[in-house]
């Protein structure tokens, strides 16, 4: 059994977020689904707010982004 864990936002964590982010979830992935760390893939995808869209609107263009 591989499991995986996809975390899917927008572009702009730091590696220590991201790493701090791993780690977090393999221990909740152990801790709570019984998954064994050296199996458990953890796979992050950075998005670009221009590649990203909700209710028809680019991230970029989200009135709470042009701040």
């Amino acid at each position: 059994n591989m499991p995986f864990v996809i975390v899917e936002f927008w572009e702009g964590r730091t590696v220590d977020q991201k790493r701090n982010l791993v780690k977090a979830i393999t221990k909740a992935m152990v801790d709570e689904a019984a998954c064994k760390p050296e199996h458990l893939h953890v796979v992050i995808h950075d998005t670009p707010k221009d590649s990203w869209g909700r209710a028809g609107v680019l991230g970029i263009d989200m009135e709470e982004n042009k701040k």
